[in-house]
């Protein structure tokens, strides 16, 4: 007996909803999401699913994980995932939200950047069962005749749509011509790649739109939907994750005292936010979270301290999450120290604003400054406040040095 068609649409309306959730799709939403599983189905041809990520730093954070978790969703239920790594992309930049032109990138410089993508990647998707492309592959053997055709696709005017070149053109900032490519070239990997469905963030929406007119233009005729996801603030609870802002991001090459530790640094009202985009949490259990903490009923800080034990376990292990609770609650509600804590020889005298930017204890010596005058710096447990001041021993073996809330080293008087 053939299925009648209220039986069809339940049949993929439901796996729609679930892949949707927490996402905007574009077009048509999750009834169009649904006939294009339908026709996955009919025609025995899994969807193929696009995400880019231009490598312009070396590491991934938590807010790219919210795109990737959708990924993995898709991989789950039986789609082909096409990673694509920014390898041309990269060298221009993405102008997405930027008030100003970024500085290009060398091919020396994105490949260096890249060596640790895939293996950051396989945290969150199977990488083994993905197919992972270079966008080099394709957009370096373009010739001018290629660039040309795909240019003409697309007008000045509809470029000057965009909200970030828009402003910028209000503000009379310069927009470089090549800015206007980025977008083109990313629509034109949708094409190479001939993919059904986009992932990207909120701040994609142009981007990744602008791959359904290209396709269209390059003649496909069922061009790509688009599913866009939340942007994850940073520790901050303010500013967009990002490698921009070291102090408000975590990576996942951070360590997992490192990572345990920044998320339950995060305000509380982030933590509905970090459970729905950063967990797996049914709608249920976001609902009781939701009512206790509203009704004081538990300390924000257990809530906190389970979703950071829970993402530390998903990236490393739960003995390394145990391992990262333990340590944290010795330095923070013992005030003792870390297990392991890495030793320095430091001739007397040194200057310690010096000492901590080249020791890669802060992220620059303007970053090193902006802690001293925070109060973020600490010798022996005394806050330093002198931007001058030096190491001195004093008749001492050794001496702490606390960076921020989180790096504790050890230092001993150099001969």
């Amino acid at each position: 007996m053939s299925e009648t068609k209220m039986e069809i649409q339940e049949k993929f309306i439901r796996p729609a909803a679930f892949l949707a959730k927490g996402a905007e799709v574009l077009p048509g939403g999750v009834s169009e999401l649904a006939r294009k599983l339908q026709k996955s189905e009919e025609t025995g041809k899994p969807l193929r699913v696009k995400l880019g990520l231009d490598p312009t730093r070396p590491d991934l954070h938590l807010g790219h994980t919210v795109v990737m978790r959708k990924l993995k969703q898709f991989q789950q239920a039986g789609h082909h995932i096409v990673l694509i790594v920014g390898g041309a992309t990269a060298m221009i930049g993405d102008p997405s939200g930027k008030s100003e032109t970024r500085p290009p990138l060398t091919k020396e410089e994105v490949d260096n950047n890249a060596k640790t993508y895939l293996e950051q990647m396989g945290k969150v998707v199977d990488i083994n069962n993905a197919e992972v492309v270079n966008n080099a592959d394709w957009l370096h053997k373009m010739n001018l005749v290629d660039l040309l055709k795909l240019s003409s696709q697309v007008t000045v005017a509809q470029m000057l749509v965009r909200d970030d070149f828009a402003k910028r053109y209000a503000e009379g900032k310069p927009i470089s011509v090549h800015e206007f490519f980025y977008p083109l070239m990313q629509a034109y990997d949708s094409v190479a790649i001939d993919a059904d469905i986009e992932l990207g963030g909120t701040d994609q929406r142009f981007n990744v739109l602008l791959g359904r007119d290209i396709q269209n233009a390059y003649g496909k005729k069922y061009p790509q939907m688009v599913l866009l996801l939340p942007l994850l603030e940073g520790t901050d609870g303010v500013i967009k994750m990002s490698k921009s802002y070291p102090d408000h991001c975590i990576s996942l090459t951070d360590s997992p005292k490192d990572m345990l530790g920044k998320i339950m640094s995060i305000p509380d009202n982030l933590i509905i936010r970090y459970y729905e985009l950063l967990s797996d949490v049914t709608p249920e259990e976001i609902q009781k979270i939701k009512s206790e903490l509203e009704s004081n009923q538990v300390n924000p800080r257990d809530y906190k301290m389970k979703l950071a034990k829970t993402i530390v376990s998903e990236y490393y292990s739960a003995e390394d999450a145990e391992k990262a609770e333990q340590e944290f609650i010795n330095i923070f509600s013992k005030k003792g120290l870390p297990d392991e804590i890495e030793e320095f020889k430091v001739p007397e005298g040194t200057v310690l604003i010096d000492f901590i930017a080249e020791n890669n204890l802060a992220a620059s010596k303007s970053e090193a400054k902006r802690l001293i005058q925070g109060g973020g710096v600490k010798l022996d447990n005394e806050k330093v406040s002198d931007l001058m001041q030096k190491i001195e021993f004093s008749g001492k073996d050794s001496l702490i040095l606390q960076v921020g809330k989180r790096k504790f080293s050890k230092l001993l008087l150099k001969a």
